[in-house]
């Protein structure tokens, strides 16, 4: 039985390699095919996402999950600003949508960072994509996991980002702080997770996908 890493004893070193092993960058189809379904497991989840690809066009996209190798890991998120047309003042990972400048999903997501928060680049290793994540919105989502090397000064687009912040890698590994609701969405009942932390509000797409690279990384 292979045992599963404690997340409150998780160091950076063991953090990435287990990244490393289990990541790569291939570009998953579902990306920019709407043929091709992501699927999550759960049912009504899958039935919305099954009906928002026949009814709208997907809209491919790409995130940065930076992972600052302190002796304490961290994950660096951002608040979207109050004044956003979508999703305002949300938990979001620095991201946005893929441009056909972009060389790769990976280059949309440093680039994002860049112009959101001035995370530079040459303090971001990326280790890998995580799994495509889709959304009722029509957005394909594919996630980099990265390592950010501490030292890294931000300078936040405030016409995009009202505040840049770090959370314990710990917390949001830990299964015990996924909280799991649900909502109703055109007669089915479908569910999201959702990770409080003090006073942030973290849920949707972006407890989502943090769940879904502790699947990856920490349950597997």
């Amino acid at each position: 039985m292979i045992r599963k890493p404690d997340p409150a004893a998780l160091s950076s070193g063991e953090f990435f390699a287990r990244a490393t092993e289990r990541l790569n960058f291939e570009v998953p189809a579902g990306l920019t095919d709407p043929a091709v379904i992501p699927v999550t497991g759960d049912e009504g989840t899958d039935r919305m996402l099954s009906a928002v690809a026949q009814e709208r066009p997907i809209r491919p996209a790409a995130v940065l999950i930076g992972v600052v190798a302190h002796e304490t890991p961290t994950v660096l998120l951002t608040q979207r600003a109050a004044h956003l047309n979508d999703h305002a003042g949300q938990i979001s990972f620095p991201g946005g949508k893929i441009d056909a400048t972009d060389a790769s999903p990976l280059d949309t997501a440093l680039r994002e960072a860049e112009e959101e928060i001035g995370l530079s680049r040459g303090f971001v290793e990326p280790l890998g994509y995580l799994d495509l994540y889709a959304t009722g919105f029509g957005f394909r989502i594919l996630p980099t996991v990265a390592r950010v090397r501490p030292g890294f000064s931000l300078n936040v687009n405030t016409g995009e980002v009202d505040e840049a912040f770090e959370v314990p890698l710990a917390f949001l590994m830990d299964p015990g702080n996924h909280q799991r609701h649900s909502k109703e969405w055109r007669g089915l009942m479908r569910s999201y997770y959702a990770m409080p932390f003090a006073d942030r509000y973290i849920w949707g797409a972006t407890a989502g996908i943090l769940r879904v690279l502790y699947e990856r990384i920490i349950a597997s």
